[in-house]
């Protein structure tokens, strides 16, 4: 079924809707980059990637009902294998290496996203292959411990053999060039000057619409309802005939896959990886972006991603020039007075909105 066979197929309110998304999702750079200059599409550019990570998260808990805290691992994965095929730093470390490729190692966006896809997909079935006994906290301990174990992996596989370069990361990583444009630059399309951040930015935004359109096709497919299924009592799923292991280790791969596209194209963004972007607190933001907007709910797990990610940049922009005009000085650090605001708003939304912000509706489909 097709993009616009699905558009066709729709209630006409949601059909309205996928239009207004459509067009806030062109708009979005442009009005943001007028109101607060490309710090603030930047910015965007950020949420976007958080959105792929929350919809991979999503397929996890949302629609198999499987707590993941370590989840942030397999992002970590595609962003390190994203910074090896596309760096010096390989060349750097085998001189034999550097006389076969004489010319540098600039693997191509193309063939990067799908290898860090299906590396990032063995991964978690990996993960998944010794937690399917495992429900709740147990399971989140588990991946939790995983999500830092790759972390502290990363951190010291740097001798004997320098593979990661330790704490000090991987630079110089290339940046994405798509049809002999190096969206790096700034670019003019029809007579309109797109900076790097807006080029990023479609980038992005195509990315997330292809994770998006496969997660909508999954939680409408039978696999998707076996998972809910799972969810919702695993013991009479699999009373039923489903072949629960598989179904778990499949929601395992598929959500991973789509964490390892995320990193592959932040470490693009970036042109820098190192451990300290994948710490615990990635996980435990991304798992809140999908509790907060509403578990297995595509557009809530959206609204949560934006929400989360504007809020602690926001916060951090206006506290510090809101304390000079009240008192004429800063007297709390901006960043202490983020993390409170951050904090209170989730502890509220969850004693309010215990469901998320955009649940989805009672009996439907989620």
């Amino acid at each position: 079924m097709t993009a616009l066979t699905m558009l066709h197929n729709c209630a006409p309110r949601a059909r309205i809707g996928l239009v207004l998304f459509a067009l806030a999702l062109l708009l979005a750079p442009w009005l943001v980059g007028h109101a607060g200059g490309n710090a603030w599409v930047r910015t965007l550019d950020f949420a976007l990637l958080y959105i792929m990570l929350a919809l991979g998260l999503n397929i996890v808990v949302g629609y198999a009902g499987l707590l993941d805290m370590g989840f942030i691992a397999f992002y970590a994965v595609g962003a390190y294998l994203a910074a090896l095929l596309s760096s010096p730093h390989l060349l750097d470390q085998f001189p034999a290496l550097a006389a076969v490729l004489p010319g540098g190692l600039h693997t191509p966006l193309w063939l990067i996203l799908p290898l860090a896809a299906l590396l990032a997909a063995g991964l978690g079935i990996l993960l998944g292959a010794p937690t399917l006994r495992l429900r709740g906290d147990y399971l989140a301990i588990v991946t939790l411990g995983f999500g830092e174990i790759i972390r502290i992996f990363m951190r010291n596989l740097d001798r004997p053999i320098n593979l990661t370069n330790g704490a000090k990361g991987i630079a110089s990583v290339d940046p994405v060039h798509l049809f002999g444009v190096n969206l790096a630059r700034t670019q003019d399309v029809f007579g309109l000057r797109l900076p790097s951040v807006y080029l990023y930015y479609y980038l992005f935004a195509a990315a997330m619409v292809l994770i998006l359109f496969a997660c909508i096709r999954l939680q409408h497919s039978r696999i998707g309802r076996a998972w809910l299924a799972i969810r919702e009592d695993e013991q009479a799923a699999a009373a039923m005939g489903l072949n629960t292991r598989n179904l778990k280790l499949l929601a395992f791969a598929l959500g991973a896959a789509f964490g390892g596209v995320g990193g592959a194209l932040f470490a693009s963004f970036q042109g820098f990886v190192s451990p300290e972007s994948f710490s615990l607190n990635e996980s435990i933001a991304v798992l809140a972006m999908v509790v907060l907007g509403g578990m297995g709910h595509i557009p809530g797990v959206i609204l949560g991603c934006v929400l989360l990610a504007a809020l602690p940049e926001i916060l951090r922009a206006s506290m510090g020039s809101l304390q000079q005009t009240l008192f004429g000085q800063v007297l709390v650090d901006p960043e202490v007075i983020r993390q409170l605001f951050y904090g209170l708003a989730l502890i509220l939304a969850m004693l309010y909105r215990p469901a998320g912000l955009w649940p989805a509706r009672e009996g439907g489909a989620r």
